[in-house]
């Protein structure tokens, strides 16, 4: 049974498990689950994630949630380059650093978007904001254009695709992201 990993790629960490898949050049199934649609919470989903969250990996029999926890199996198992978590343990603990901080630190702020900056056509969410502007530039540059607007392509493509959604679905999310900023 070929790996699989079962992600949403509106979801910031899925995007970064696929990222890290690809450019690593490890072989997947990729199962697309909609996390707007409630797809999370379906019976054979649940066989896969107990906690029923994405993103989630199933190689074999085994099962495995959480972005950091599936990175960290993939770059084991697939021996990716030292770069990716060193074997050093100095260097591996700083990876880990990192990690824990990142995820509470940064990454719920990216949400932010969705319930804070206007939705419509033609908004560009990198306009005014050359931090954001300069990140997405380095982070094209480490792992290619091609790559990342593949990862990207559909939240960038948000703007249409939440202009054109029922809006009761980002009515249900929208109360817990805000409650994160508060």
């Amino acid at each position: 049974m070929a790996l699989e990993l079962y992600l949403d790629l509106f979801s910031q960490p899925c995007r970064s498990v696929y990222i890290f898949a690809k450019k690593n050049n490890i072989s997947f199934d990729f199962k697309k689950l909609s996390l707007l649609d409630g797809q999370q919470y379906g019976e054979d989903f649940g066989k896969i994630s107990l906690i029923r969250k994405v993103p989630a990996l199933r190689d074999g029999d085994f099962c495995l949630a959480e972005s950091i926890a599936i990175m960290l199996y993939l770059a084991e198992k697939f021996k990716t380059p030292d770069f990716w978590y060193p074997a050093d343990l100095q260097q591996r603990a700083r990876v880990n650093e990192y990690l824990s901080w990142q995820h509470t630190a940064i990454r719920m702020h990216g949400s932010e978007i969705f319930c804070l900056r206007p939705v419509g056509a033609g908004v560009d969410v990198f306009e005014g904001r050359p931090k954001l502007s300069a990140w997405r530039d380095r982070v094209q540059e480490a792992i290619g254009k091609e790559l990342f607007d593949e990862a990207h392509q559909y939240i960038l493509g948000a703007q249409e695709s939440v202009k054109s959604m029922d809006s009761s679905k980002m009515q249900v999310f929208k109360p817990k992201i805000l409650r994160l900023f508060m």
